[in-house]
């Protein structure tokens, strides 16, 4: 998400612990100085901002600002993860491994073993995985035999879900989603099964749709192994945007799928991911969360909790918080 990664703030994650995913078909890599542009994009409109994101992402993308990003946020020590479309997957592969990226994230709508397209070559991830010495990731993908397919192709982690971020429009564009919580556990599922084949465990990551503490634990209940998390880091002090977020597919000059919404800044980086929290809504401190979450359900660690019981509960959040919606605090804010 160019509105949150920046090199920057890719380092400033790397030093919590985490790894932030930097765009190469964005902004950061079309425009040697790109902070006028997502200045000009925060600062836009509504009636003007998606042709001005139309407009700005007609720059062609860089390979030399793909080599300086990558070797930027290598140089302050810490991981860097890159995501690339899938029709320039194979020739950026070798490219960003030269400049020294940990991994590689292949990412689309849907993706699956068996694309095709008419406009570009038709990507075989197991070609792409033998020619690459660093972790292959592929996404998104909600369903239980197409993510076996792509695990059998030897990729080391999958993206799941399809529309459920907060910027993205795509289950009204196309129609198309799937609630997180079943995408996650069928995908998970698939892991299981491929593990049972023999082959080796892929890590299922839970891609979008998580707003606060309470969704990042239900994402690793329903199997995860790993979250990605744009808008609530769109509010962090060291976002590249400082409050705005905008999806990938947002620019696409033919059919956006995705708006630019603004979320404010609300705390530091840390104190998202970290604390501690200095509020009650359940915005900041995750980790806590979800180690309190482990605790509460007796699951000495993430594997375990991964297999707790679970239930549909659609009033789980709204039962006995009468007070707290009536005075718009807590859990009412909303």
């Amino acid at each position: 998400m160019d509105g949150v990664v920046d090199v920057d703030f890719a380092i400033a994650m790397g030093k919590l612990g985490g790894v932030a995913v930097l765009n190469l078909d964005g902004v950061h890599t079309r425009y040697a100085d790109s902070r006028p542009i997502i200045e000009r994009i925060a600062a836009a409109d509504k009636a003007t901002v998606n042709s001005i994101l139309k407009e700005v992402y007609r720059e062609p993308v860089k390979p030399n600002l793909i080599t300086e990003r990558i070797k930027a946020i290598k140089a302050a020590g810490v991981l860097c993860a890159v995501s690339t479309v899938p029709a320039r997957a194979d020739e950026r592969a070798e490219l960003v491994q030269k400049a020294g990226a940990d991994v590689l994230v292949v990412q689309g709508t849907v993706l699956t073993a068996r694309h095709s397209s008419r406009s570009y070559n038709q990507l075989a991830f197991d070609e792409l995985v033998n020619k690459c010495d660093i972790p292959v990731v592929v996404g998104n993908c909600v369903h239980y035999e197409t993510a076996l397919e792509l695990m059998e192709t030897g990729i080391a982690g999958i993206l799941v879900g399809v529309g459920p971020g907060a910027a993205c429009t795509t289950r009204g564009v196309l129609g198309v989603g799937v609630p997180q919580v079943t995408a996650t556990a069928d995908v998970a599922a698939a892991r299981d099964e491929h593990m049972r084949r023999g082959g080796m465990r892929v890590a299922v990551i839970t891609d979008g749709g998580m707003r606060i503490g309470a969704d990042v634990c239900k994402a690793f209940a329903s199997g995860a192994d790993a979250v990605m998390i744009g808008t609530p880091l769109a509010g962090a002090e060291e976002s590249a945007s400082k409050g705005y977020n905008w999806g990938m597919a947002t620019p696409d000059p033919n059919l956006p799928r995705g708006t630019r919404v603004h979320v404010g800044t609300k705390a530091t980086l840390k104190e998202i991911l970290l604390g501690p929290a200095r509020v009650d809504d359940g915005s900041q401190n995750f980790a806590g969360a979800l180690r309190s979450a482990l605790g509460v359900c007796g699951a000495h660690d993430v594997a375990e909790f991964q297999h707790v019981e679970m239930v549909i509960a659609p009033s789980i959040t709204s039962e006995g918080k009468s007070l707290q919606q009536a005075q718009h605090v807590g859990m009412g804010k909303g």
